[in-house]
């Protein structure tokens, strides 16, 4: 099966092309993934293949040393493009560390650090720093970096993060942190056509990665089914972000979480006129749809279905407290104040940070596709984050 997009993508040959190192390792990778597909039996689901391609161990993009993040990287995200985006952040942990008394802060998936960076900074000028700062990073790679920066930016800092490799033990009691997580775990594709919903599989035609298409298993027909979607539509959903939800209200004893991520309620998540669902892929600051080429070299997403996240936090017994675009909570935890209160002498750190918050907080930017979830545990007050906007009644 050959997607509309994958054949024109394939055929435009407008990616630069790789490094001869970066070539050896993707051409190690599919060499793994292509094993896989043939103990499988000749295919293997694409859930299974997005993560192999992001996460097998020394290959995949996010296990294999590149630089992923801001101008030498892939994309640049909030938190490299702005540390106002992580002082918003520090008021809406100091509120609820407050509430409970103080507590711990977990961030989970890093990144460069600059999120932690920026955000501990604040919380020390403002005396109210987290018991511990956790950062839950997976990939050695990423927390060398992190830990490197944090040294280099917050020395004295230092002694307050901890790293960890799984989920606390004891649980946490405090606020946990997710920016641009949930849209690269790997998400199961399907395609609806007159008769049934058939599940992608991808295959090796013996010359590169192809789509296969089988019935979709017993879990896709009953999330899709209701839907009711036309015939000729191809989308996306992400059992494994329903699943990380599931994990982390288990291990939330009391606090919040507060995730960051693009995507939309579930019925504009599958609109009608969104028929090529959602996924997106990020190589050299460009984008593409194409997720079978340059397997390892290449970020791989999907938008994130806001009302499957609260549902998944409402079924493990977590509140769902709030969901608002980026830009209304940015702007209710006084991302204009701190604009407002720089140096304006300096003229050109001034027409810097208008142009931060612009990109942060326009609709035609990051403001309106960006959301901001938060759902919590033994906590009752009203979030100042959610103070100019809470759309929890269109989830």
């Amino acid at each position: 099966m050959e997607l509309p997009f994958s054949k024109a993508i394939r055929s435009a040959g407008q990616l630069p092309p790789p490094t001869p190192e970066e070539t050896v390792r993707s051409d190690g990778l599919a060499q793994h993934v292509r094993e896989e597909i043939a103990s499988a039996g000749g295919s293997i689901d694409f859930a299974r293949f997005m993560e192999l391609a992001l996460y097998a161990p020394g290959l995949g993009y996010y296990r294999g040393g590149m630089q992923k993040f801001g101008a030498q990287g892939d994309f640049v995200t909030a938190p490299e493009l702005s540390p106002l985006f992580a002082r918003c952040i520090a008021r809406q942990c100091q509120q609820v560390l407050e509430h409970l008394g103080n507590g711990d802060i977990v961030e989970v998936g890093a990144g460069s650090g600059a999120l932690a960076v920026a955000l501990l900074r604040e919380l020390d000028a403002q005396h109210a720093l987290p018991e511990k700062y956790h950062i839950l990073e997976t990939s050695a790679d990423l927390q060398q970096r992190q830990s490197v920066l944090i040294a280099q930016e917050i020395p004295n800092l230092l002694t307050r993060v901890r790293w960890l490799q799984t989920l606390p033990e004891d649980g946490i009691r405090g606020l946990v942190l997710a920016n641009e997580l949930l849209d690269a775990l790997p998400v199961h594709r399907f395609s609806v056509d007159q008769r049934s919903i058939q599940q992608l599989y991808v295959a090796w035609d013996g010359k590169g990665f192809v789509w296969h298409d089988k019935p979709a298993d017993k879990a896709l027909q009953e999330r899709i089914a209701p839907l009711r979607l036309p015939p000729d539509y191809t989308s996306e959903v992400n059992f494994h972000a329903e699943a990380w939800i599931k994990s982390m209200a288990h291990c939330l004893k009391a606090g919040v979480m507060l995730l960051f991520d693009y995507g939309f309620p579930r019925a504009e998540f599958y609109h009608p006129q969104r028929c090529v669902g959602t996924l997106m892929c990020h190589y050299r600051h460009r984008n593409h749809p194409d997720p079978l080429l340059l397997i390892g070299l290449q970020d791989i997403t999907a938008h994130i279905d806001f009302t499957a996240i609260a549902e998944a936090g409402v079924t493990n017994d977590l509140s769902l407290l709030g969901y608002a675009s980026q830009a209304a909570f940015l702007l209710s935890t006084g991302i204009t104040e701190f604009a407002t209160a720089a140096d304006h002498t300096d003229t050109k750190q001034h027409v810097e940070i208008v142009q931060q918050v612009n990109k942060l907080t326009s609709p035609a930017e990051m403001g309106e596709l960006y959301k901001v979830i938060a759902l919590g545990r033994e906590v009752d007050l009203p979030l100042d984050g959610f103070t100019l906007q809470d759309r929890r009644a269109r989830l």
